[in-house]
């Protein structure tokens, strides 16, 4: 199967970054944000398709970074790629931030088989998930929200923890028994656009009004008792 022409998208975090996939090869812009993604992201694929000479029409698909993350961020890069494949006639990949994550990781450590991918989900959790490498990327475990001492046991089972919730948790954390810890790394739309090349994800593409965020944690706001009962579990 030749490579598609696709657009990814990705708001999840305080930085806005957009791709195409075009010939088999990626090139991705990026910026930070914080809360602009509104502003930028539209902005950002306007000049991208221009600078690439690329129509809407080409496009074979359009992606976005599904999360879970900011549940702002995560409706933008939603609609944005909702109205874009609604005026193309295009159909939608919904591809999850930690998934683009695990690609990454493993792209840059050859000798891992299996990562813990976890970033902040804030009032002391994460989101998480643990995926194994193969011929495609395999989801062991589906995101979720974690407590820094449940990412501990999940970690004792898999080759390499990446993310920011090392660096969010690093004292529940610490000492670790992995030689790959990667607090530092970050996917973005050019992740999301790999992931969404591949044979098994495009079987994943949906209509246009399909296509529906992983919000992982549907509650924000807690009540007084709530967060009372939260903070003696802590």
């Amino acid at each position: 199967m030749t490579s598609p022409c696709l657009l990814a998208l990705d708001t999840a975090t305080e930085t806005c970054s957009v791709a195409l996939l075009k010939d088999g090869a990626v090139l991705v812009r990026s910026e930070l944000v914080g809360q602009r993604h509104s502003e930028r992201a539209l902005p950002m694929v306007d000049g991208l398709l221009r600078d690439t000479g690329t129509t809407l029409g080409e496009l074979d698909l359009i992606a976005f970074g599904a999360g879970p993350g900011s549940f702002t961020g995560l409706r933008i890069a939603c609609g944005l790629a909702q109205g874009l494949a609604w005026a193309a006639r295009k159909q939608v990949i919904a591809v999850g931030n930690l998934m683009a994550l695990a690609a990454r990781a493993f792209a840059q450590a050859d000798d891992c088989r299996s990562v813990l991918c976890a970033i902040d989900a804030r009032m002391h959790e994460a989101y998480c998930a643990v995926y194994q490498r193969g011929p495609e990327i395999h989801e062991v475990l589906a995101p979720r929200l974690a407590r820094p001492a449940d990412l501990a046991v999940l970690a004792r089972d898999v080759d390499a923890v990446v993310g920011e919730a090392l660096t969010a948790f690093a004292a529940e954390l610490a000492g670790l028994p992995h030689r790959t810890l990667l607090p530092e790394l970050r996917a973005d739309a050019g992740d999301i656009a790999r992931l969404a090349g591949t044979e098994s994800m495009r079987a994943r593409a949906v209509a246009p009004h399909e296509a529906r965020p992983i919000y992982v944690r549907d509650q924000v706001a807690l009540t007084t008792e709530e967060r009372r009962v939260r903070a003696t579990a802590t």
